[in-house]
């Protein structure tokens, strides 16, 4: 009888503490997310082109606002504000059905004639408009990757005026002191569904090693995490999660090419960088080093690119060229990486017989560049960074592989871009926060985290 007891007893233990188990992972309403992240921008309008594009602007965009649609983690189009769509005319013609019932944070309804009007300020140059409840965008030349344009955050619908910009999204502005902290409060009647934290605190301008310590202390649940940091991260069994590479870190000039000695020399130059040293030491293995502007997950053919160094090369190279001037290498004064990569660039640059001088002043003949890419689709990204750096637009009329590689041909032939490593984005987060993921873009989705033991 006894051991009959003690077998039942042993059973509903199991029993309940799975009942427990099972409790304590199931989504729960309430708490404040606290998160810290490096940028520090002064307005939150997902359209400011005065404003650096980066990672955490998307971030806080996906939080305000809402698109016309959104991407799946295989680049597929999905609805958001609109509901459907449909393309006419080659692609040339766009129509989108926008949902009913959705509203702006003010109260105030969302229409095709707002929705257009947003369009057209992040967008000058597209011809948009309102047709009754839909919203049509007609282009010059077939546009197939349209979808994907649009699900850029700086995309997103918002309406301007006099109060400010204002969303759609699934929190709403409670606090916002520019460059310096945003607190959020979820939108109760958000289309989309509630969002289980009831709201987030964003402190801005945090360097790194204090992110590190905000949240080891418990003052944040979720930090950034710098590529130097990631092995040490992943060693200690904390929560880090990374994108594939999203990041292009690389050397831009800031004029081009005005003759074919100053090429030869550029070509040097290239050829000097030791990018596997660079690798191991500065980066401590993360990082994937490269010679092309697009990483091979979303080209294809980035390996083809050799990014190997040849100094015996570099140096014949400079040997063409009687005299060299010494060019002013600018890095990010706010951003040690930038540094640490420009010191040893100028290092190698040394062995192949050429002068660079490392500077924190804006100033320079080239600079250590960190550029996200703008989207999964390898043809945007490529439009994105050649726009950065100052490089003619990117035609593009099939859209085939072997069309963007004769792109990214042209472009690396200018010299105004070395392209050093492809970096993902990576972030740290304490254990009690869950169903948090990077999207494809590399910025953070959050609307649907929750906090365990949280209070609702």
């Amino acid at each position: 009888m006894k051991r009959i007891v003690w077998r039942w007893l042993a059973v509903s233990s199991l029993w309940f503490g799975a009942l427990i188990g099972d409790a304590e992972t199931r989504p729960q309403y309430g708490g404040t997310l606290h998160v810290a992240m490096r940028a520090s921008p002064s307005s939150l309008d997902p359209a400011d082109n005065q404003q650096s594009d980066s990672f955490a602007r998307r971030s806080l965009s996906f939080l305000l606002f809402d698109g016309l649609v959104t991407s799946d983690d295989s680049g597929r189009a999905k609805p958001a504000l609109a509901e459907s769509w449909q393309a006419t005319r080659g692609s040339q013609r766009w129509q989108f059905r926008l949902r009913r019932g959705i509203a702006f944070d003010d109260g105030v309804p969302l229409t095709a004639e707002v929705a257009a009007a947003s369009l057209r300020f992040a967008n000058p140059g597209w011809n948009v408009t309102a047709e009754g409840d839909a919203l049509v965008i007609d282009c010059k030349t077939p546009k197939p990757d349209l979808l994907m344009e649009l699900s850029l955050a700086r995309n997103a619908i918002a309406k301007r005026d006099s109060n400010g910009v204002i969303g759609t999204g699934p929190f709403h502005i409670v606090e916002w002191q520019p460059g310096k902290k945003l607190r959020l409060a979820a939108a109760e009647d958000y289309w989309g569904g509630r969002p289980f934290l009831d709201a987030i605190e964003i402190e801005m301008g945090s360097d790194f090693r204090d992110q590190m310590t905000a949240l080891q202390l418990g003052r944040a649940e979720l930090v950034e995490v710098a590529p130097e940091q990631m092995r040490r991260v992943s060693q200690e069994g904390r929560g880090l999660e990374s994108s594939p590479p999203m990041e292009l870190l690389g050397l831009a000039f800031t004029r081009d090419v005005s003759s074919p000695e100053e090429k030869a020399l550029r070509e040097a130059l290239a050829l000097s960088v030791e990018r596997g040293s660079i690798r191991s030491v500065l980066l401590q293995g993360s990082g994937q080093p490269t010679a092309s502007i697009l990483p091979t997950w979303m080209s294809g053919y980035g390996f083809v690119f050799p990014a190997a160094a040849d100094l015996a090369k570099a140096r014949q190279l400079r040997g063409q060229v009687r005299t060299a001037p010494t060019w002013t290498l600018s890095y990010d004064a706010n951003d040690t990486m930038t540094k640490w990569v420009a010191d040893r660039v100028a290092l190698n640059a040394k062995d192949a017989g050429l002068s660079l001088q490392p500077t924190a002043s804006a100033s320079a003949d080239l600079r250590v560049v960190r550029i996200p890419m703008s989207s999964p689709d390898a043809w945007i990204s490529l439009e994105g960074i050649t726009e950065r750096v100052g490089l003619p637009a990117v035609k593009q009329a099939d859209g085939t592989a072997e069309e963007l590689y004769a792109a990214e041909q042209a472009a690396l032939a200018t010299m105004r871009l070395i392209p050093l490593f492809h970096l993902p984005v990576s972030y740290d987060a304490r254990p009690r926060l869950h169903n948090w993921t990077i999207r494809t873009d590399g910025s953070l989705a959050l609307a649907d985290g929750w906090l365990e033991g949280a209070t609702p």
